[in-house]
């Protein structure tokens, strides 16, 4: 069952987002703020293609523990684009509520990103490998648990406070997202069910882009 649900899932959640992401960079003419959502959705779907697309052709061929390195690759350039996606989100969020003096929080996100980023780039992760380091998934996924953190305040305090739904609900995203998340970081190489946690975690994702999708619709009417 896992063969073929896992396969159409994964292809369906990619061409989904994608599209979605293409649509609003090419209809979205000087607006910058639909833009940024459409690039942030690319960014998603075609980094998760870097891990998606290996892990289908493993669950299609040989199976996944044959294929740690591709795998491992594909987990190392997610890794880092998801860090990239939420700095744009973070830019979003700027665009949407004006917010002009932010130099030490500004500061604060691109300070975390990087951290992020070198600490995916440590040998010692192992991507290459089956079963790497749990410590080490750890460590690297502190400071983007942080800016996770920072974006949940974010996007649902001011949402909350311009009464605005739409940004409650990427709050809600956001937190759910890393909620799913969290228990596979934690625990997938110990146990395989937990690793589907990662299915409603993308679905959490995908919430995102069509929060931003739907605004941009109704901009076109």
């Amino acid at each position: 069952m896992q063969k073929i649900m896992e396969p159409i899932f994964h292809v369906v959640y990619l061409a989904t987002v994608i599209t979605l992401g293409l649509q609003m960079l090419s209809k979205s003419k000087n607006n910058q703020y639909f833009k940024l959502f459409g690039a942030m959705a690319v960014i998603l779907g075609f980094g998760d293609a870097f891990h998606l697309f290996p892990r289908i052709y493993a669950l299609l061929t040989t199976g996944l523990e044959n294929h740690a390195a591709s795998l491992g690759f594909g987990k190392l350039i997610t890794s880092i684009t998801m860090t990239i996606f939420y700095l744009i989100l973070y830019k979003i969020w700027k665009i949407r509520f004006s917010v002009k003096d932010s130099k030490k929080l500004d500061i604060t996100m691109y300070v975390l990103a990087a951290l992020r980023i070198i600490l995916c780039l440590f040998p010692q992760n192992q991507w290459f490998i089956n079963n790497p380091p749990v410590i080490w998934g750890i460590y690297r996924n502190i400071p983007f648990t942080v800016m996770g953190i920072i974006m949940i305040y974010l996007l649902y305090s001011y949402g909350a406070k311009n009464n605005d739904k739409d940004y409650k609900k990427l709050g809600i995203a956001v937190l759910l997202s890393f909620a799913f998340y969290a228990p596979v970081v934690l625990w997938a190489s110990e146990n395989f069910l937990v690793g589907m946690l990662m299915i409603p975690k993308t679905l959490a994702y995908l919430w995102v882009v069509f929060i931003g999708y739907k605004e941009f619709k109704q901009t076109l009417k």
